[in-house]
């Protein structure tokens, strides 16, 4: 689909250039058709986006679907620097932050870190830090938590406190 939006709008910029080509064409009907261009383009990112969301649907039904998503407890006094996620003892997800990410969870933002499939029961959850307090010391923690998965999404909160080293888990 986004293959076909974009040979549209190839066509529409090669219209033009054959336009301009083959006789005068006023100015007006030339910001007419940048207009349209500007239009298709919107129309190629409003169905982008839908495309992933439906992506997501299809890939994490809702009876199998599992998150986990991470914050800060104690945003001011601790840059985190990378986060590994372990489920069923497999590396699942790891994560280097940038300086922006770390802003935006100091400021009490959440960030997505995994979603997956996990068939019901209970597993075995790893998460594992490395960071920085404001003296400039290295922090690192490790915690485990069982995720217990019923028949439904499951999310689940892994909030890094930094200043003292540990790991909290929320499910939601």
């Amino acid at each position: 689909m986004f293959r076909i939006l974009q040979i549209t709008i190839f066509m529409l910029l090669s219209s033009v250039v054959f336009a301009q080509s083959a006789q005068n064409v006023s100015r007006d009907q030339i910001r007419g058709l940048d207009e349209q261009i500007q239009d298709v383009k919107k129309d190629v990112i409003g169905l982008t986006s839908e495309l992933d969301q439906l992506e997501e649907k299809l890939l994490f039904p809702s009876n199998t679907q599992v998150s986990f998503f991470v914050s800060l407890a104690d945003a001011s006094a601790f840059n985190l620097e990378s986060v590994e996620v372990k489920l069923d003892n497999k590396v699942v997800a790891h994560h280097l932050y940038t300086f922006r990410e770390i802003e935006a969870l100091q400021k009490g933002g959440v960030q997505k870190i995994f979603t997956g499939n996990l068939q019901a029961g209970s597993h075995p959850l790893q998460v594992s830090f490395i960071g920085k307090s404001e003296s400039g010391s290295e922090r690192r923690a490790n915690a485990s938590y069982q995720v217990d998965k019923a028949v439904g999404p499951k999310f689940v909160e892994i909030k890094i406190a930094g200043a003292e080293s540990a790991i909290n888990f929320k499910d939601w």
